[in-house]
């Protein structure tokens, strides 16, 4: 074995550049990152020579003459000085490795001048030797990188192609741009302008500049204080009728720091959980605010991954602050119902968690369950208010189309509304908010046959249908009838509901209540293809207008579709 040596200082910042630059994108978000913490208000990266020339400019604070060469030292920072300041980090780096790392696998030349002085300072570093001069330029800092690692040609070899790694630049730019709206942001590829926002610090206007109106007119606002703890949490998310096929659509900050965080999306993905369907998901854009005593952001040199002092506490803020959001606030003070109800209808008691898991690489079963969160409960509306709804709530409803779906004309176009989903729905809302379900007795049921497996299943979870209105009595081993159904239940064979409760009952078992209430909703719905009256439809749209969540159905699927007028008349050539 070779004897012990001290490494060069050129390879020991190589062997730091493996951990914190992986790859072009790394660079990027390193040196915006440094643009954001000097103020900048103006930050433009141009790529170019497959993602090996990048150009990252600003007009922030700029480097003091006197500290340029330090800048470029491992370890050296202007964000933290005592071991107190690396538990109260305010910014998004602190670690001081990021341009020693850079130096040493690429050549770099850095422009650079602060508001005290009239020229600006300009540096050369190739191989991890910096050398210093005067020169011209703009209040800013202009950091110019050539051949990234022109002197690692293994590292070379890991890299995708250079469109595949553009897109992880474009997408790391636009999740800057998102989180900072009162920055103005240009990505170039190659010359080409791929992304531009103009920093008028407003979240929407930002979103409509890196994706579309669409996407902005399809979001409710998040909002929510602690003032306790000292949480705040902000953002949009979409409703659950407007989804994507993947969570690249899922924007979580924390502290405005881009994070990868299990619980962060465990939680939103248990809001929307019975709003929208397998294989979907919202768009989210949501920045938690912290104290930072209660989060650990020096965890991986990346400085994507956060622990949490209190894991449940955060999961709880964030999924109650969503449900909020999901909640159709706006549409009950339009209808006039909302001053009927509770002023707790919208209210989350955080449930008692007996253990806490620090880690944020949590399994699910470390996580509060969606069936141990309170469900809001619905208080029934006095008289003088349903007429008060009533009155608000004239439809103009056109008729059905298919036998399935409700036509309603409205002020802003022609609302399509599925009619079995809308019931189903409203029905959903009204079980989950009813303590015993009303049920009702059977003096004739058919006699059932089970085999031996069911018969146990049902058995073990007999008390559980029983919650909800369903009285199974066994008269043999392996022979069942009906004592009771939920009352809106009474009109379906005994032998399709036994068909839905086995169906249930096989495969994964948790969040069995659930799947009865779906069950039990579904079943009590009009059907599609079901003729209506007018009045059946009123009563339809009425009871759907006053749901919680009426965006969707409890199996994800979307319940109203509304063309506006402009879509229309466009079809057809006319002006509005």
């Amino acid at each position: 074995m070779s004897r012990i040596k001290q490494l060069s200082k050129h390879l020991i910042n190589q062997i730091a550049a493996g951990e914190v630059i992986e790859r072009p994108a790394s660079v990027v978000k390193e040196l915006v990152e440094n643009s954001i913490d000097a103020g900048a208000t103006k930050i433009s990266v141009e790529i170019s020579n497959e993602c090996r020339d990048l150009r990252i400019a600003d007009n922030g604070s700029g480097i003091h003459p006197d500290d340029i060469l330090l800048a470029f030292s491992k370890h050296a920072t202007s964000k933290i000085e005592t071991d107190e300041d690396l538990f109260a980090i305010s910014t998004l780096g602190f670690r001081g490795e990021a341009l020693s790392s850079i130096i040493s696998i690429s050549k770099l030349t850095c422009t650079t001048r602060t508001k005290d002085f009239d020229y600006g300072t300009k540096v050369e570093c190739e191989n991890s030797q910096v050398k210093k001069v005067q020169a011209g330029c703009a209040i800013g800092t202009i950091m110019d990188i050539r051949n990234l690692f022109y002197n690692l040609p293994a590292r070379l070899k890991f890299l995708k192609n250079p469109k595949t790694e553009f897109s992880y630049i474009q997408e790391l730019t636009q999740s800057l741009a998102i989180v900072n709206p009162h920055i103005s942001f240009e990505l170039k590829n190659n010359g080409k302008t791929v992304l531009k926002t103009i920093g008028l610090n407003d979240l929407k206007t930002t979103l409509k500049e890196v994706y579309s109106q669409d996407v902005v007119d399809n979001l409710k606002e998040v909002l929510k204080t602690d003032k306790i703890s000292g949480f705040k949490i902000s953002g949009l998310v979409s409703t659950p009728d407007y989804t994507r096929s993947s969570k690249k659509s899922y924007h979580i900050y924390i502290n405005s720091r881009t994070v990868k965080c299990p619980v962060f999306q465990k939680s939103i993905d248990t809001a929307y959980k019975n709003l929208i369907g397998n294989a979907k998901y919202p768009f989210v854009v949501l920045n938690l605010e912290l104290p930072p005593s209660e989060i650990d952001v020096n965890v991986h040199p990346t400085k994507k991954e956060v622990r949490y002092k209190n894991t449940n506490q955060i999961f709880n803020f964030i999924y109650s602050s969503v449900d909020m959001a999901l909640s159709n606030i706006s549409f009950r003070q339009k209808n006039e119902v909302l001053a009927s109800i509770s002023s707790n209808v919208f209210s989350m008691p955080k449930p008692q968690i007996t253990e806490a898991n620090d880690d944020v690489y949590v399994n699910d079963e470390d996580l509060i369950q969606p069936s141990l969160l309170a469900t809001p409960t619905i208080q029934p509306l006095d008289p003088s208010t349903i007429q008060s709804f009533n009155l608000s709530t004239n439809e103009n409803i056109i008729g059905q189309y298919k036998n399935t779906y409700i036509l309603i004309e409205k002020e802003d176009g022609l609302e399509i509304v599925d009619q079995h989903i809308a019931e189903e729905r409203f029905i959903y809302e009204k079980l989950k908010s009813q303590k015993q379900p009303a049920s009702q007795l059977l003096f004739i049921s058919d006699v059932l046959q089970v085999s031996a497996t069911e018969a146990e299943l049902i058995n073990e979870n007999r008390e559980k249908f029983e919650k909800f209105g369903y009285g199974i009595e066994f008269l043999k081993d392996f022979e069942l009838i009906f004592k009771k159904v939920p009352q809106m239940l009474s009109k379906v064979s005994p032998r399709e509901l036994l068909a839905d409760i086995l169906e249930n009952l096989s495969g994964d078992l948790d969040g069995l209540e659930e799947k009865i209430l779906i069950m039990t909703s579904c079943k009590a719905s009009v059907k599609a293809g079901q003729k209506l009256n007018i009045w059946q439809m009123q009563e339809i749209i009425k009871n759907w207008r006053t749901c919680e969540k009426p965006y969707t159905c409890p199996h994800g699927r979307p319940i109203a579709k509304t063309l506006s007028h402009k879509q229309i008349a466009g079809f057809f050539e006319r002006a509005e």
